[in-house]
């Protein structure tokens, strides 16, 4: 540890106290693995699930145009903020955060930045589990040919079926939860290290297949015209709002995940460089699955705008129609299940380490701890379709409700106050050090663009979500 940032953390108290903290936590034990562990926090339901269907919905080549140019403004500065901090503070991000505070002469109220970014990952994962326990359902049914010769009234009624049965819900969601609590229970290397090794190449491969299946079997010309070929008269203002934000959330930002992710990564790894790869990756997942979907949906004669509602009713006809479709299908919702299990991994490791950290908890307690207030929490979202369906609060159930709080508020509030504590509070040449980019026109533009640009996209992110604009 001999670069500039390490030499700079003398004002944290050390070097070599930093070093020790450091081992204690345990690392990654390269660079390759932090994209691997970063690439499966991003990769999730948001790529496989929403971005095929929202791309449907807002004229396919256009959308996905200006998604694009999102992630370069939102997406790639923020995350590379949110792993900076990670790696300098070196704890959980409301005590990464408050440490940086304190390095630069700064009220450590900041810390809420780090604080809030940990209660909204918990949050968004309390439902989470429910919707990855959907796909994890449709794996024996779609198997087993329920949907073979289909239409939309009978896929729709499986659907709703598994949505009125509070022990189908609890039991898959219970599953997957159970799964992501072993995994993170044996530390960085021992569960999430060695984990993501097996799974991110999984879903590569599984959608690599899939891609290859749709190209032989699919309209697949059709798809990649529909999402290659921009055609602006199909593009709204809405649309490039719906573009700002999905770039800001894909990357799982404002949610302490990459964060503490950063925290694991070693001194002299390029944040920038390997941030910039995770984003490649990211946007590649979601595009393969959009030629992974696309063409089935076109070449059954369905509607690529056909919502939420694309992956668990309008494909499903797809498969009961096609040769192969029962296995295909499996396969599909496998790679569905995997990529919820990388991003709840990710998702629940703020709070685990926050408790390890704050409160001297071992890890195996924290787990525990963790995992039966995820739980408890996951019951109201699975009762949100069936028990509790008629209990509303603003017009809203308990699952619309954490999904609206946290989708809509406390991730692009978290993503704000993160860029500006970076650009704002943070003393420029401290950052400089400590992001690692070494090109003094390169790192100039990251620095206006993290102080003007993504906080100005953020707010409108904000805004509109929020329905103000």
């Amino acid at each position: 540890m001999t670069d500039k940032s390490s030499i700079a953390a003398g004002t944290l108290g050390g070097a070599s106290v930093r070093t020790q903290q450091s081992a204690a936590r345990g690392l990654w034990s390269s660079r390759w693995v932090f994209f691997l562990a970063a690439t499966g926090s991003a990769v999730g339901l948001g790529n496989i699930w929403k971005f095929p269907y929202i791309t449907g919905e807002n004229g396919g080549g256009a959308f996905v145009l200006v998604y694009l140019g999102c992630i370069l403004l939102i997406g790639i500065p923020l995350l590379m903020a949110e792993v900076m901090i990670g790696r300098r503070g070196r704890q959980n991000p409301d005590g990464a955060v408050a440490r940086l505070a304190r390095e630069a002469g700064a009220n450590t109220k900041w810390r809420i930045a780090g604080w809030l970014g940990g209660l909204t990952g918990f949050l968004i994962l309390s439902f989470y589990l429910v919707v990855a326990g959907w796909a994890l359902s449709y794996i024996p049914t779609t198997l087993s040919g329920t949907f073979s010769g289909v239409g939309g009234d009978a896929s729709g009624e499986v659907f709703n079926g598994l949505l009125a049965s509070p022990m189908r819900l609890i039991v898959c969601g219970t599953l997957v939860l159970a799964a992501t609590m072993l995994i993170v229970g044996f530390g960085v290397r021992g569960g999430l290290e060695r984990s993501l090794r097996f799974l991110m190449p999984g879903l590569f491969v599984l959608l690599l297949g899939l891609v290859g299946y749709a190209a032989v079997t699919g309209e697949f010309l059709q798809a990649l015209e529909f999402l290659f070929v921009p055609d602006f008269s199909a593009l709204t203002a809405t649309s490039v709002l719906i573009a700002l934000g999905h770039a800001f959330f894909t990357l799982s930002l404002g949610a302490g995940a990459m964060m503490v992710y950063g925290s694991y990564l070693p001194e002299g790894t390029s944040i920038a460089k390997t941030s910039v790869l995770v984003a490649l990756a990211d946007t590649v997942v979601a595009l393969l699955a959009g030629m992974a979907i696309f063409p089935l949906v076109f070449g059954n004669g369905l509607e690529p705008g056909a919502g939420p509602g694309l992956i668990f009713v309008t494909l499903p006809i797809a498969f009961g129609q096609m040769p192969l479709g029962q296995v295909v299908g499996g396969l599909f919702f496998v790679m569905l299940v995997i990529a919820a299990l990388t991003s709840a991994i990710s998702l629940s490791e703020p709070s685990i380490a926050w408790m390890t950290e704050r409160f001297g908890l071992s890890r195996l307690k924290a787990v525990l701890v963790s995992g039966g207030l995820l739980w408890v929490l996951s019951l109201g979202s699975v009762f949100s379709f069936n028990l509790w369906a008629d209990y509303q609060l603003f017009g809203k159930t308990f699952f619309d409700s954490l999904d609206y709080l946290t989708t809509n508020w406390l991730m692009p509030l978290g993503g704000l106050m993160t860029v500006l504590f970076t650009g704002w509070v943070m003393k420029e040449q401290t950052v400089r050090d400590a992001i690692g980019i070494r090109h003094g026109g390169l790192f100039r533009a990251w620095w206006l663009l993290l102080r003007f640009g993504t906080p100005l996209a953020i707010v409108l992110v904000f805004l509109n979500l929020s329905g103000l604009i």
